[in-house]
């Protein structure tokens, strides 16, 4: 049976430039007609990966790390075996994720230039289980690798069976939280993916916004008396804007993709629950500082489908002298969900809340005054209707 954790944020951010494009811009969007802000679901998703980092609410062996660099988290192991050109053994791996050709295709010499880049195209994605029983192999395997390290050039059907099925069969155990919940795909090796179980929106502004800039000069320390000016002139873009973020998590995959450990899922809902909230973007903030917490925390559990309520601000908010756009817009959100609801919602639905407003209708969902016990009580109901 499905089982959806949705997370429903309200957040207005001061000037700020959280996530730019090419260009040094605030990414943005046109939604209903309007331009608006947009912090992007890939950057959103970057700062929870860090918050699991930093805090507590997660151990280490749990947090994936993402490289290209296989090699640096083996150097001991790999140095105790006997190899010389560590880098050696990335190339090995990437080899050994290939599909593997026949003869006529390793000797093919056209296009020498695309087939280098690619065979350095791997950043994996690999939980500490992995890392441990990829130690294991290199230790079961070291006379092998020492003899495909010494050639000039390594083909794929070089690379011995015993070591390629070995490989694949140490990157189908992860027990990575962030990989569990954001996936993973390595297109040579399908059976290694890893369907997400979190799907995370691009954040939108609830209101039309405009770029503004910021000209800024910097003063040369060292300069004479005859040097007037400035040493340095620039500008920066940035905006201010109440965004909608949505997040959906579904309980069920997440249990799966985490070998049904239920002890570690749970901790998984409520360590994300914690970072979707707290974790923000660090784009540009030695400039403008901006961390702005929620002004509304809204998980729904849902067992039918997710709903995203961004059309709540299809026709954008209005700024008003006499009220704020985070009430405005947590308003509109629970205007809209109930209308949805009415529609497409389940009466099995549940609505937890953490609201500085104070605008949320009470009827519409239980409320909560710290973000720990939101947490925890997310933690519980996942718990409650967890199939294991």
């Amino acid at each position: 049976m499905s089982l959806f954790v949705e997370f429903h944020l309200i957040q207005n951010f001061a000037p700020s430039n959280l996530n730019r494009d090419d260009t040094g811009s605030p990414k943005d969007a046109i939604f209903g007609g309007q331009r608006r802000s947009r912090v992007s679901s890939q950057c959103q998703k970057k700062a929870v990966r860090d918050f699991f980092k930093t805090s507590n609410f997660l151990s280490n062996e749990d947090i994936g790390i993402r490289t290209r660099h296989l090699d640096r988290l083996l150097n001991e192991e790999l140095k105790a075996v006997g190899f010389e050109d560590i880098s050696k053994f990335n190339e090995i791996v990437k080899l050994s994720l290939k599909a593997k050709k026949g003869k006529e295709e390793d000797d093919d010499e056209g296009d020498k230039e695309e087939k280098s880049e690619a065979l350095l195209s791997y950043l994996l994605f690999i939980s500490a289980t992995e890392i441990a029983a990829i130690r294991e192999l290199i230790l079961s395997n070291s006379k092998d690798l020492l003899a495909l390290a010494s050639k000039k050039k390594i083909k794929p059907t070089d690379i011995p069976d015993a070591f390629r099925s070995g490989l694949k069969g140490c990157l189908a155990r992860s027990r990575a939280v962030d990989i569990a919940l954001f996936g993973r795909m390595l297109a040579d090796f399908p059976s290694a993916n890893q369907h997400a179980a979190c799907q995370v929106a691009h954040a939108i502004s609830t209101h039309k916004v405009d770029r503004e800039f910021d000209y800024f000069t910097a003063v040369d320390d060292k300069g004479t008396a005859d040097e007037s000016g400035a040493g340095m002139i620039g500008q920066v873009e940035f905006n201010s804007a109440t965004l909608y973020r949505y997040a959906v998590l579904d309980a069920q995959k997440l249990f799966s993709n985490l070998q049904r450990d239920s002890e570690l899922t749970l901790s998984a809902v409520e360590a994300f629950t914690q970072a979707i909230v707290r974790a923000i973007p660090t784009g540009k903030q030695n400039s403008f500082a901006a961390h702005n917490a929620p002004a509304f925390v809204g998980v729904a559990i849902r067992r039918s489908a997710p709903l995203n309520l961004a059309n709540a601000f299809e026709k954008p908010v209005q700024p008003r002298g006499d009220q704020a756009l985070s009430s405005q817009s947590v308003c509109a959100l629970a205007a809209y969900e109930k209308q949805l609801s009415a529609m497409y919602g389940d009466s099995r639905d549940q609505w937890a809340v953490l609201d500085l407003t104070g605008v949320w209708p009470a009827a519409q969902g239980q409320g909560f005054s710290t973000l720990k016990d939101l947490a925890e009580h997310i933690r519980k109901r996942v718990a409650e209707l967890l199939e294991v």
